[in-house]
């Protein structure tokens, strides 16, 4: 894949949609977090996020991600797992649970009182898929077991797994065979074909074992795109999922006897039949490849999905991805679904678009600081083909109330030469007939002024509080090809009450937030990030430990939101300091370190 960047295209859709946006952003909510583990090994999915936590009712917590810290090869690969006793959380792993090299585990609960953990073999003497159980979660050995795909094609990957059922019994697997590009065969005419396994006895037996649903052979689809499909957690009966890329259709599978039988509806109608027949040099709107489901108390299906655009070159060798196309799109049962149109999913205001705002079209990068544009720099962190609103996840409690959680490029946090993504969220009292404000998640908690945040993976399961395991950096984008960077997964827990009704004007809000200086110390240059609720004076003193003023800002009338100050080290002896900022009535101060 090679991705093409058209910064007019971002100007577009974020002027349209600040013309368009009347709901209030708020960007101050109170939440728990903590680490819960690291990895050098950054990319964590192709497209949709697997379900990598689960909350009990006992209130324990079991997560996953990809582990890895011997870089560049990374032959220590496998599932990084942490587990919190109701508690407190462990120790940071430090090696994988698996026996060999793997990658992409999903989780979930299996049994009485267990665990279950499916992942791809990569890199390793083994091939097909892992997974690691054991009767007791939290503790005791992993039983490591193999799945193979088909005879000829047993080498599977990028692998989905839920468990449902009376005690989590019931197991469903959705995996593809392995690619071409990825040393595979086509299978029964499928270049990475999704096929369908279900266990009701914990994995010991299969009762349907690598299915090729009629409905996705190859007079369907020529390809299926790894990691462009997402499980619902299963509600009873209901089971489904949900696939879908600038390949193929978004589609949902869903059925309503325990996973016995499917029926497939066609949410967004790709305008070409099995991707491959696309004229030369074409464009369209399309599915990013990242999606999430769930399922209401009701029984019916709701789906959030990334918006992007494609082009195509002559003989389909490569397809391209604009990477600046913003938008998240949100579907249910209830609503048509979106038809070949080639703007149907084009979230501009096109006339043709089959988008409705705040309807279908619920997210998109945010009008930060207020001033009705959205002003971003020519640069963000790039994943695989993701768009610029993106990785959505969806939790839906016992009232119906829907809450979507996604990160997007975020106006006024930046490093300088590119912009973060934030975790953003909105929720839907009504169960998605309607949506409230955009909430921004640590806005201005000045641990997070410098972090990207990706690939959130929420647990389904919820009470007053919504569960919600992601990867944060210093810097943006995917950097696992290198320069090697720590990545750290971050466990939060964000109080319902907070976004669903509370006004910020109910809130006791600092008027100025401070980050420390960074670098720190400094022998040069370092720079102060100061956000701002309103618009106010600014200044920023540094004084000596005799208190001296050696040092001064002064910003007039300065922008709300993110404000960039640089401390220039010329002319200041070695040794510690003290730096005091001041906007409207409020101050900060903080040490620094001049080498």
């Amino acid at each position: 894949m090679k991705i093409i960047s058209l910064l007019f295209l971002a100007i577009l859709m974020v002027t349209y949609i600040a013309g368009q946006n009347s709901y209030l952003v708020n960007t101050f909510f109170d939440s728990e977090e903590e680490i819960i583990g690291n990895s050098y090994y950054d990319l964590q999915s192709n497209g949709a996020c697997q379900n990598r936590m689960y909350y009990y009712p006992d209130g324990t917590i079991g997560a996953v991600w990809t582990f890895g810290l011997d870089f560049p090869n990374f032959p220590d690969r496998g599932t990084g797992y942490n587990y919190f006793d109701g508690n407190n959380w462990n120790t940071w792993p430090e090696e994988r649970i698996e026996s060999d090299r793997t990658g992409w585990p999903s989780y979930a609960p299996l049994g009485e009182n267990g665990e279950i953990i499916f992942s791809h073999y990569s890199g390793a003497d083994i091939d097909g898929l892992s997974f690691c159980k054991r009767p007791q979660k939290g503790t005791g050995d992993w039983q490591e077991n193999i799945f193979h795909g088909p005879p000829g094609h047993e080498g599977l990957v990028w692998p989905r797994m839920v468990t449902g059922g009376q005690n989590n019994n019931i197991i469903y697997l959705i995996a593809i065979t392995r690619p071409e590009a990825n040393g595979g065969l086509p299978y029964h005419g499928i270049d990475g074909a999704l096929l369908y396994s279900m266990s009701t006895n914990g994995g010991l037996t299969w009762d349907h074992e690598n299915v090729l649903f009629p409905e996705l052979d190859s007079s369907f689809y020529k390809s299926i795109v790894g990691d462009s499909y997402a499980w619902a957690e299963p509600k009873d009966n209901v089971i489904a999922f949900v696939a879908g890329s600038c390949d193929h259709d978004l589609f949902l599978m869903k059925s309503t006897n325990y996973g016995e039988t499917f029926e497939k509806t066609i949410i967004w109608d790709h305008p070409y039949d099995n991707g491959y027949q696309i004229i030369p040099e074409d464009t369209f709107y399309c599915v990013d490849g990242s999606m999430a489901t769930a399922i209401d108390p009701l029984g019916k299906v709701h789906v959030a999905f990334g918006i992007s655009k494609t082009w195509h070159d002559e003989g389909y060798e490569f397809y391209s991805l604009y990477w600046m196309v913003d938008g998240l799109g949100y579907w249910n049962e209830d609503r048509p679904t979106f038809s070949t149109n080639k703007n149907a999913l084009n979230p501009y205001g096109h006339p043709d678009s089959e988008l409705i705002l705040n309807e279908s079209l619920i997210g998109w990068c945010q009008d930060v600081n207020g001033d009705s544009v959205v002003t971003l720099l020519d640069d963000w962190g790039r994943y695989r083909g993701h768009g610029m609103s993106t990785m959505p996840q969806i939790v839906i409690d016992d009232q119906n109330r829907v809450f979507v959680i996604y990160t997007s490029v975020t106006e006024t946090f930046d490093n300088g030469c590119q912009n973060y993504r934030h975790i953003w969220i909105r929720s839907s009292l009504d169960g998605g007939n309607s949506w409230e404000q955009f909430y921004h998640y640590a806005a201005y908690d000045p641990i997070h002024i410098f972090s990207e945040f990706s690939y959130p993976s929420c647990a389904a399961n919820s009470d007053e509080n919504i569960y919600i395991l992601f990867q944060e950096d210093n810097e943006p984008g995917l950097l696992n090809d290198g320069p090697y960077g720590e990545n750290f997964y971050y466990f939060a827990k964000i109080p319902k009450d907070e976004i669903v009704g509370i006004k910020e004007n109910e809130k006791q809000i600092a008027e100025i937030v401070v980050s420390q200086n960074f670098p720190n110390p400094f022998s040069e240059m370092s720079t102060v990030r100061v956000n701002l609720r309103k618009q106010a004076d600014l200044s920023l003193e540094v004084f000596s430990l005799l208190g001296q003023k050696v040092y001064e800002i002064k910003v007039a009338n300065a922008k709300v939101g993110l404000n960039t100050l640089t401390i220039k080290a010329k002319g200041l002896s070695p040794g510690i300091y003290f730096y005091s900022v001041k906007a409207g009535g409020s101050s900060v101060t903080k040490k620094m370190i001049v080498e």
